[in-house]
């Protein structure tokens, strides 16, 4: 680890010029990371890193700190080429959307992720599947490195941690929650954070809600399916979690799918679990994930991609 973040400190002073991405359609932990890496780049070492994304970002993280400094994909020239490019929380190279050509042109390529992947893309990784989200691989990366970290930094990866995890319902080791402990003890304020996510607009609220209320229940009820059709996926704010965690809460289900009509015959595959693996299940649509929590985009229609999804289900 030490002779890993001698390379990245010795990558970000000789870089003169620095982007950082997540993946595409930035979730919570995605968009916090990056934005707390560029705030520790600037503390550390007086530069500014470029944050380019692609894609939708929720509405409930409208009030993330340093929010504004996000930069679309196609605002940046094509042509424009970085000394160095961090990428975070990414997955994998499928998941890098408009900023791929970035990636591949710039000189050095640093990721943090927390994903499992066979398809590496940074020339030097800081990678731990054990970790529950990219912020908190980060954190001790900053950790190890002495970085310092001032107030955003610590709710941005406070934001990323609890984002990630469900706000803790996906926790799988205590590790986490240790880190959690140490930057609320270094200012995170959990209630106002939390209470911060707690933004999401009145017809994304409505559309979620009613797809939970006309869910399906196969398995004896331990499997429930929503769709949400093309129309009302328009209304939708990011990834249906409103559905996933309304049908969780059903006594006696213990696999939630939610399938989204994105377009005419592509279809976003969102998958939970209380605790059983379900990870190989996105993984056999070409998809991935975390043990209880994944997903996958498959190009069929609707009622084909439901009856899939139904029989992977099978025997489980």
């Amino acid at each position: 680890m030490k002779e890993k973040i001698k390379i990245l400190i010795d990558k970000i002073k000789q870089a003169k010029s620095i982007a950082i991405s997540g993946h595409k359609n930035p979730d919570g932990d995605a968009l916090c990371s990056v934005l707390a890496l560029m705030k520790i780049i600037e503390l550390n070492f007086d530069k500014t890193a470029t944050i380019i994304y692609d894609g939708n970002i929720p509405k409930e993280l409208d009030y993330v700190p340093l929010r504004d400094n996000l930069c679309f994909h196609t605002q940046i020239p094509e042509n424009t080429k970085y000394d160095l490019y961090i990428l975070v929380d990414y997955g994998t190279r499928i998941h890098l959307g408009g900023v791929e050509h970035f990636v591949n042109d710039a000189d050095f390529v640093i990721e943090f992720d927390h994903h499992f992947n066979e398809d590496i893309v940074g020339d030097l990784c800081f990678d731990d599947a054990d970790k529950a989200a990219a912020a908190q691989v980060i954190y001790n990366v900053a950790k190890v490195a002495g970085f310092k970290m001032d107030k955003d930094v610590i709710d941005l990866l406070t934001l990323g941690i609890i984002t990630d995890t469900g706000n803790f319902k996906f926790v799988r080791n205590g590790d986490v929650m240790c880190d959690t402990a140490e930057l609320i003890d270094a200012g995170a304020d959990m209630p106002y954070l939390v209470n911060l996510l707690d933004n999401k607009s009145k017809k994304t609220v409505l559309v979620e809600s009613a797809a939970a209320a006309n869910a399906e229940f196969f398995m004896r009820g331990r499997l429930a399916v929503a769709t949400i059709r093309q129309p009302d996926y328009k209304k939708l704010d990011g990834r249906g979690s409103i559905v996933l965690w309304l049908l969780g809460q059903i006594h006696g289900v213990e696999y939630v799918v939610l399938l989204k009509e994105q377009k005419e015959k592509q279809i976003g595959i969102s998958i939970r679990s209380r605790q059983n693996p379900i990870n190989e299940i996105a993984e056999s649509f070409g998809g991935g994930g975390h043990l209880c929590a994944a997903g996958a985009v498959v190009y069929d229609d609707l009622e084909n991609v439901k009856t899939k999804v139904i029989n992977a289900f099978k025997g489980m």
